[in-house]
């Protein structure tokens, strides 16, 4: 079963709505927003890092970068560094652009940026540079429970 298969199946079986698009490939955020007709901010943009040697997921919008110093700071991590494209085909069986912020389903732990509590809708590549999903991000936290992050607000106190 492939890793959209997997996504389409756990919302499925937790009778979670979503909107499944098929489109050209795209591989940075900008082009997916350009194709899927949103803004760049309103992407669930997923890396792959590897935390004192484990793999984790961090989500993001599409527009914005990981405070990688802040990061750490906040969760105690000695070494942060986002996963080759090697290591991260050999993590999730996907590409670099293609992977979801559904770790669940790839056995990762998930990390998402505070900003997604206040979202209305996201969209994401869905394990392949050429399917997307769209789904409520209310929705999409519930699927995940990921940890929550904020990416100054948190780390100035």
């Amino acid at each position: 079963m492939t890793v959209f298969e997997k996504i389409i199946q756990s919302f499925d079986e937790q009778g979670i709505k979503y909107e499944s698009l098929e489109h050209e490939p795209v591989y940075t955020s900008a082009d997916a927003a350009k194709i899927r007709d949103t803004k760049l901010s309103d992407g669930a943009k997923a890396l792959v890092f590897l935390a004192d040697k484990n793999p984790i997921l961090v989500v993001l919008p599409g527009d914005k970068k990981v405070d990688t110093t802040s990061f750490k700071k906040l969760f105690g991590i000695s070494d942060l560094a986002m996963a080759t494209k090697e290591q991260v085909k050999e993590i999730t069986g996907l590409e670099v652009g293609a992977i979801p912020p559904v770790g669940s389903v790839m056995g990762l732990k998930v990390y998402f940026d505070d900003e997604f509590k206040s979202k209305d809708i996201v969209s994401f590549n869905a394990g392949s540079h050429s399917k997307s999903i769209r789904i409520q991000a209310s929705e999409l936290i519930k699927v995940e429970n990921p940890i929550f992050y904020g990416q100054k607000s948190n780390l100035d106190l």
